[in-house]
């Protein structure tokens, strides 16, 4: 029996793919967004405030099984004082879907929550954010997993790493590299690449995500990760001759940032157990 599922942020950068995952397994996907352009038809779309502050918010959405929260203004501006502005709005609708019972309750989390950190990031991995988006997402799961203690809900905090895909849509440095082919350049200006990352293709990230958000077993903080840490040159590398690029990077000609770790990544573990016991 498919569920009901809630998907806030659905026409956003990640939402629009987890919307279509659950759809092509059967779910009902109640998608929640301020517009809706590029959500798949399938969903029921939904226009319902969910910072309203209405008590009934719950029952506005339709009574779901699962709610994913993954509506986030600027996500992509990582010091926007949007972020710490907005936080309390989304603690009052999250606390208001454990007020009404709701089942499962997913929140796109992020790495940037950690701050640096140099190695694999499990969910013991103390938290010391260095940006207005890393705080407000870390404050934001301090505050939900301390108010759903002892309530019938079951949260999944979902720490997503790096993400590409759909690479028109972000503002990663896979945008900026179609960009500059498509303006005819033949060389990118390129830091060394030795960094490593934990990189993850939007669409992958989303199975991960839809499938987290229906089960029950595991709850707190599960990376939706490869696991695996990749060069930041080998991985642009992959990305010109997967796309067929008339271009070659510029090693060097930017200095690495000195507050960017020379590697990290997530700990898979759980989430390789969740997608292997769904398949």
């Amino acid at each position: 029996m498919g569920k009901k599922v809630v998907v806030t942020g659905a026409a956003g950068y990640i939402g629009r793919h987890v919307v279509k995952y659950l759809l092509n397994k059967g779910h009902q996907v109640i998608a929640v967004d301020l517009n809706h352009k590029g959500v798949d038809e399938r969903a029921v779309y939904s226009n319902v405030n969910i910072f309203s502050g209405d008590e009934d918010i719950f029952e506005q959405l339709g009574k779901p099984d699962v709610v994913i929260h993954m509506a986030w203004k600027d996500g992509f501006i990582h010091n926007s004082k949007e972020h710490m502005q907005n936080v309390s709005d989304h603690a009052r609708f999250l606390d208001s879907l454990v007020d009404a019972g709701c089942k499962n309750i997913s929140v796109m989390g992020s790495m940037h929550e950690v701050g640096y950190w140099e190695g694999k990031i499990d969910a013991d991995t103390p938290c010391n954010p260095l940006s207005q988006y890393g705080i407000a997402k870390n404050c934001l799961r301090q505050s939900l997993m301390l108010y759903a203690q002892g309530k019938e809900s079951h949260i999944m905090w979902l720490r997503a790493y790096y993400i590409l895909g759909d690479d028109k849509r972000n503002a990663s440095v896979f945008t900026k590299l179609l960009q500059a082919a498509e303006d005819g350049k033949k060389e990118f200006p390129f830091t060394s690449g030795k960094n490593q990352y934990d990189f993850i293709l939007v669409q992958d990230l989303a199975a991960m995500i839809a499938e987290a958000s229906l089960q029950e077993e595991y709850t707190g903080i599960i990376n939706v990760c490869s696991g695996k840490p990749v060069s930041l040159g080998e991985r642009v590398e992959q990305f010109i001759r997967d796309n067929h690029l008339d271009i070659t990077l510029n090693y060097g000609a930017f200095p690495d940032r000195a507050y960017d770790s020379p590697i990290v990544y997530g700990d898979d573990t759980v989430i390789r157990k969740i997608m292997s016991e769904r398949e």
